[in-house]
């Protein structure tokens, strides 16, 4: 089996949908600005667009994973109106203060490997893209080149950069699809 696939790997809050501290309500749910467009031009560029999320305001009880699955239906209906399409969405509800520690929860790379082994992806290749060093730190452990956007928490963890280095910094998840 051959790894053919590229993919762009997105956290979801703070990179797509502006960062609203634990994110519970569809009706909270607004596009960061040109997030859509960028999204359309990484798709146009044939790469395989995948959520990767940690959530968890499960563990911690703010909301459900009915709530997550209502957001991201939202998420999804916009984006198709916009004729853009997510190939998928992994996310994580766990958190180690609530639940037991997992290999899915940002920085560990299990939420990427699923959907590696699913899309059969080439890491090596692909991008992980995110506001936080733990997504940065999960690219890292995945093999993937990564990109910090300022948007989100991306300036206060750029701040924070000492051993965990991301490949690119954007302003914005836009400013990065144009430059891809």
């Amino acid at each position: 089996m051959t790894e053919d696939n590229i993919a762009i790997f997105l956290d979801r809050d703070g990179v797509i949908n502006k960062e609203v501290n634990y994110l519970s309500n569809p009706d909270d749910f607004e596009f960061i600005e040109g997030s859509i467009e960028a999204l359309k031009i990484l798709m146009d560029k044939k790469y395989l667009l995948i959520v990767i999320s940690n959530q968890a305001g499960i563990a911690r009880g703010y909301f459900t994973e009915e709530d997550v699955e209502k957001i991201h239906g939202k998420m999804i209906n916009i984006l198709k109106e916009n004729d853009v399409i997510l190939d998928d969405i992994f996310y994580c509800p766990h958190h180690p203060d609530f639940t037991e520690e997992c290999e899915f929860r940002k920085p560990k790379p299990g939420m990427i490997f699923k959907a590696r082994d699913k899309y059969n992806i080439n890491l090596k290749k692909s991008y992980m893209v995110g506001d936080t060093l733990k997504d940065i730190e999960a690219g890292h452990k995945a093999q993937c080149f990564t990109v910090l956007v300022l948007t989100g928490y991306g300036i206060e963890e750029r701040n924070k950069i000492g051993t965990i280095q991301p490949d690119f910094v954007y302003k914005t998840l836009l400013e990065f699809a144009k430059n891809l």
